[in-house]
């Protein structure tokens, strides 16, 4: 009896740390969700606005510091499928762009996600290529260049132009393709009577931090690659010290939750990439080719290096790197060490869903899918389950006659279980094989853009955020919202009801206190899970609705698991 109280208490303890523990470690480690798009209240549907900006999001402020600054200097205008803004002809900087295919909220006069802006504006955000020189004068930051068109757009591209009044001239050739993808081809022509030498290079700055919050599982902030790995910095180690790489071959830039900007020099030419900081906080991505060009009177030097400003979509990312050449591109998606698993998974999810329009039911479908491959084992799972409950009297024998002389019995049990070809551990190689496939499906749905506002059924409106409506408040009949930690959603609800019958199905423990564990488990998972994404708690209740079925139609199959063990 006292070793019953004292499984209880232990059991006791470790429901309360899931419980309320849990939440706290999990906040950086398994951060839950992206924030709710929508409330319900008064049994309306309400969009919420984005609890912090995008980069270089519209504010009030913004918008008129924006505008003036804008319009302090000449400019071409930047029109494609995908970005509009513009190109500052001072400094030849690109700092103003917005993605014109991603809204800030699901509301339907929400504005675009703006990513850069200019210099003295809040939040400024902008890139531009240049040349360093000990010999000659290079452009600056307060040199205005010449533009031959008015309109930078796909099959249309503009050449910028400067001279230093001292025999050189400097041409920044840009075009754009119809996604996000920036190339500039730089050029030095040495009208002069002597050699000159001249260094190119690239930069991006960034005012502020990202507002996207950094996690163990999705970097936010500073990256770069160099000799063909990438190095993640947060912006505070960034703030304490640069950093320099030098590399042939590879990129450096910042990258938020969904947006990335970044600096690709010639992949076949030596270079030093950095991160730094600087005054009132502000960081900046460069790189510099490590030696300087020697230009001969009468010669030209060309360098070619792209920018790219846009969003992380997973093909488009992979394509660049695969068409491009930009080692390791797909970097900029932290897939992390399950990355083996997460993209087959991403690239099978993203064609169910352009084949059903839904990203709920290509969730759906792909549960099914994953069902269907692990059926075998499961079959194997049960099989060894029935033979387990077959040889129970034996084991309690074993128990018995050795429970003063438990090497002897651990010895006696391995020779029980290979002279009845019994597995112990095959029940838990489906429950094995789905961690990582949960917890890769769980990262789809955080880093992957493809995912961000998509909707499913009725009050679902993003898949990636929790569930917004909760009894709580009635279904949002009360004019409510309770807190986050509370607020049970309906599907979370769903979840705990399919584990309960799904615990229900299977065999019952003969020790009491394993038998406490399985009534209450169900529901400690259900508070566990109600933060998490509802794409990833559509993916738990289709399991275990499949999995009851499964378990149905095992049980015909094994009838030896619903009697009760022989004495």
């Amino acid at each position: 009896m006292k070793e019953e109280q004292k499984n209880f208490v232990i059991f006791a303890v470790l429901a309360a740390f899931i419980l309320f523990g849990f939440p706290l470690v999990s906040g950086y480690f398994f951060p839950t969700a992206n924030p709710p798009v929508t409330k319900i209240e008064g049994g309306k549907t309400t969009v919420l606005p984005k609890p912090q900006a995008d980069p270089a999001a519209d504010t009030g402020a913004a918008v008129r510091n924006r505008s003036e600054v804008i319009a302090e200097s000449p400019r071409v205008r930047i029109d494609t499928p995908t970005l509009s803004g513009s190109i500052n002809l001072k400094g030849a900087r690109i700092d103003d762009l917005v993605l014109k295919q991603y809204d800030e909220t699901i509301a339907k006069n929400s504005p675009p996600i703006r990513l850069l802006s200019p210099a003295g504006s809040a939040n400024a955000y902008f890139a531009g290529f240049g040349w360093r020189s000990s010999s000659v004068a290079a452009p600056d930051a307060d040199t205005v260049w010449r533009a031959t068109g008015d309109v930078l757009s796909p099959g249309r591209p503009i050449t910028l132009d400067a001279d230093n009044g001292q025999g050189q001239r400097f041409r920044i050739e840009l075009s754009i393709d119809e996604d996000y993808m920036f190339t500039a081809r730089q050029t030095v022509a040495n009208g002069g009577q002597a050699p000159i030498a001249v260094t190119p290079y690239g930069y991006l700055s960034r005012r502020g931090a990202s507002t996207d919050v950094d996690q163990w599982v999705a970097h936010v902030g500073p990256i770069a690659v160099r000799d063909g790995s990438a190095v993640y910095r947060d912006y505070d180690e960034v703030a304490e010290e640069a950093t320099r790489y030098p590399t042939t071959g590879g990129w450096a830039g910042f990258t938020d939750q969904y947006w990335l900007t970044a600096l690709v020099p010639d992949q076949q030419t030596p270079v030093e990439l950095q991160l730094r900081s600087g005054a009132n906080g502000q960081f900046q991505a460069d790189y510099a080719q490590r030696d300087a060009v020697t230009i001969a009177p009468g010669t030209t030097a060309t360098q070619t290096a792209r920018f790219f400003a846009g969003a992380k979509e997973v093909r488009l990312i992979d394509r660049y790197e695969g068409q491009l050449g930009i080692v390791q591109f797909d970097k900029a998606i932290d897939w992390g060490w399950f990355r083996i698993i997460e993209k087959p998974i991403f690239y099978y999810l993203d064609w169910l869903f352009r084949l059903v329009g839904n990203f709920g039911v290509a969730i759906i479908l792909l549960t099914l899918t994953i069902r269907l491959l692990l059926f075998p084992i499961a079959q194997k799972q049960f099989a060894s389950m029935a033979s387990m409950r077959a040889i129970q009297p034996k084991l309690k024998a074993l128990q018995e006659k050795h429970k003063e002389d438990k090497p002897k019995l651990q010895q006696e049990m391995m020779a029980l279980y290979k002279t009845e070809k019994v597995n112990p551990l095959a029940g838990c190689l489906p429950m094995l094989l789905q961690i990582p496939i949960m917890f890769a499906l769980y990262k789809v749905l955080i880093l992957t853009i493809e995912m961000r506002h998509q909707p499913f059924v009725a009050w679902i409106k993003d898949l990636s955020a929790p569930d917004p409506l909760t009894p709580l408040n009635l279904f949002g009949l009360l004019a409510f919202t309770p807190p986050s930690f509370i607020a049970i959603g309906v599907v979370p609800i769903l979840l705990g009801i399919s584990m309960y019958f799904q615990f229900k199905l299977n065999p019952a423990p003969m020790d009491e206190v394993q038998k406490q564990v399985f009534a209450i488990m169900p529901w400690m998972l259900m508070f566990v899970m109600a933060p998490f994404a509802v794409g990833l708690q559509v993916y738990w209740i289709t399991s275990n609705v499949l999995t009851m079925a499964q378990q149905w139609w095992l049980y015909r199959q094994h009838p030896a698991l619903k009697t009760a063990p022989a004495k």
